[in-house]
């Protein structure tokens, strides 16, 4: 299994509009490409001050690391992309096997 993990800052630009339609699109993408084994979407609720302006984040578990492989050209994620990469800000990526 591999979890793929996005911390998102988000532009100003984005509203709680556009994340709720960015959340569903998240989980659209479990339904649309094979080896998706879950998906998690949600804001930052820690009290501790470390997020270093991080606001959402987004976990990912693939199959195993070909199905990861496989996510990353495929057509839906490249649509899905055009859509997110926009709202951006800044985004951290870590994959880990487990």
């Amino acid at each position: 299994m591999v979890r793929h993990i996005l911390l998102v800052k988000f532009t100003s630009e984005t509203s709680e509009q556009d994340l709720s339609q960015l959340e569903q699109a998240f989980y659209q993408l479990k339904a649309d490409i094979p080896g998706i084994e879950g998906v998690e979407f949600g804001a930052n609720i820690s009290p501790e001050g470390l997020d270093k302006g991080y606001t959402h984040a987004v976990l990912m578990t693939f199959v195993d690391v070909k199905a990861r492989d496989a996510y990353l050209p495929h057509a839906k994620h490249e649509a899905f992309k055009a859509i997110f990469v926009p709202m951006i800000a800044d985004i951290l990526v870590f994959d880990y096997e487990f």
